[in-house]
């Protein structure tokens, strides 16, 4: 929590308090349900929520945390449960420490005619399959509770009367001691994901027509000279000139407070042409690469900004196209410590293209918990040598405090050896490359892969990959999940990516 620790959980009817000044606690589940915004950082709708408690003796401490959308067929519920119970408790003794207990919460508002209490019914037997799956572990469920339209029930409630059969009612936001604290240590709940993946959906505008016509006539110009080695680097050049330009004129103007404001203002500083040639550009993974390394400094604010811009007009059939951009906004805001736009923009990414291999690696790598410190490090070093290419880009110490990633995670490793042009393979940089384990794997030129696809074809549906499929209001939509359309598979020609990405999607492991 920052400043200090919550500890959770003291019982049913037990008296609310505070312990010392490093930390809180909750000792009812009014304080449980109101916590459950300051534990993830936002407030979940239609999910399912499992947060791990450590230190049984002292009551126990919030560690792990998952969330799930929860599936509308009641087929699907016992999977998905055994699935959210495991990845969280392998995830937690990966970090060190088997949780010894769990929190759960079912949180969703009435639909179609329910009342709060119907809900609280229907989801009774989902609360159930966690309380299971997670007593399979030896991880008991010491509390479950259902949140809907404002009031919360227990569903470990021992029936002594100490709770209403019609549920309780919500405190205020930002009423509760937690709240007090979390303001205190300068935290804030950061409204509902569907509020901030509207930040990363496309324009859905009178701009979006003028936008499609700017990047049909970019993927014209750009895309053949990107396929053509004697042209690439010059585009590459060409691309990060527009893309440092823009990041200046974002730089000169000051953040807002309001998100809505703040996009409509950055998309005013980007013209069309310019986002077309910088989305265009940014398919060439080696150009990506590059601008990945704006990833820290006076540098990650403008450049947050502008990824969020270009995803934003990658509108119509340049859907598949959001991959690239999505993806740099998640991995500066993870390099920022921003984790939950990191997991949303990512998850985004793999919506937009299930394929984009980059999106995979930094996805599970942030869900893993692991530090993209590594990952910095080899940017670090790729830039110096880049610029200083006649200075070392490191030192054989260097090398030896780089974390490994590749023992961290398999999917780093494979990252690497299927896509030499990622920012994973930085880590020649740093002197870790030779102790990695390596696959040989064909390599295609970007010809070749442009005779594998079409550059005109028919759509085809799929699927996408986001766990929360609600529409946010506004100007934009729910991104869809069209699929490779012809220009998108002009898109894929160039970018060769071809790994899938992992089934499930968990929001909140630290």
């Amino acid at each position: 929590m920052g400043h200090g620790e919550c500890r959770a959980y003291a019982g049913h009817g037990a008296a609310a308090g505070s312990g010392g000044e490093q930390q809180v606690t909750l000792r009812t589940p009014a304080e449980l349900a109101d916590a459950l915004p300051y534990v993830l950082g936002y407030r979940p709708e239609d999910s399912i929520v499992l947060v791990a408690l450590h230190d049984g003796e002292a009551k126990g401490r919030f560690g792990g945390r998952a969330r799930l959308g929860i599936p509308p067929h009641t087929d699907d519920w016992p999977s998905v449960a055994q699935q959210l119970a495991h990845g969280l408790v392998t995830g937690s003794e990966r970090r060190g420490a088997k949780p010894e207990s769990m929190v759960a919460f079912l949180c969703q508002d009435p639909a179609g005619g329910e009342s709060a209490h119907d809900v609280m019914e229907r989801l009774r037997p989902l609360a159930q399959l966690l309380r299971k799956a997670c007593g399979a572990l030896d991880v008991p469920v010491v509390e479950a509770l259902c949140i809907s339209d404002g009031r919360f029930w227990s569903y470990c409630c021992p029936g002594n009367g100490c709770c209403s059969p019609d549920g309780e009612a919500m405190g205020l936001p930002g009423t509760s001691v937690l709240a007090a604290a979390a303001t205190y240590a300068g935290l804030q709940v950061r409204g509902t994901l569907r509020e901030l993946r509207a930040r990363l959906m496309p324009w859905e505008t009178a701009a979006a027509l003028q936008q499609e016509a700017a990047l049909d006539t970019a993927q014209a110009a750009l895309v053949p000279r990107i396929l053509e080695a004697e042209s690439r680097a010059d585009v590459a050049e060409e691309t990060l000139a527009v893309v440092r330009r823009a990041m200046e004129r974002l730089a000169a103007v000051p953040t807002m407070s309001g998100t809505l404001d703040a996009d409509l203002r950055d998309d005013e500083l980007i013209g069309h042409d310019d986002a077309a040639t910088m989305i265009l550009g940014l398919q060439d993974r080696a150009t990506r690469d590059r601008a990945a390394e704006w990833m820290e400094g006076d540098e990650a604010s403008p450049a947050l900004r502008l990824w969020r811009a270009l995803a934003r007009r990658c509108v119509g059939p340049y859907g598949e196209h959001a991959a690239a951009p999505l993806t740099l906004a998640g991995w500066v805001a993870w390099s920022t410590g921003d984790e939950l736009e990191a997991r949303e923009a990512l998850a985004m990414a793999l919506a937009a293209d299930r394929d984009y291999l980059f999106a995979r690696l930094l996805h599970q790598a942030c869900n893993e918990g692991l530090d993209p410190e590594s990952i910095r490090r080899c940017l670090r070093a790729e830039r110096r040598g880049r610029e200083h290419p006649n200075l070392p880009t490191t030192t054989e110490a260097d090398a030896e405090a780089a974390p490994d990633v590749a023992n961290q995670s398999s999917e780093v490793t494979t990252a690497v050896d299927a896509s030499p042009g990622d920012v994973a393979s930085a880590d020649k940089a740093c002197g870790t490359g030779s102790r990695r384990r390596r696959r040989s794997r064909p390599e295609r030129s970007p010809d070749t892969r442009a005779g594998r696809r079409s550059p005109r074809g028919a759509a085809q549906p799929r699927r996408p990959r986001s766990t929360d499929d609600a529409t946010p209001g506004g100007r934009r939509s729910a991104r869809t999940a069209d699929g490779p359309s012809g220009r998108a598979r002009a898109r894929r020609a160039v970018d060769g990516q071809g790994a899938k990405p992992e089934g499930t999607h968990t929001d909140d492991q630290p």
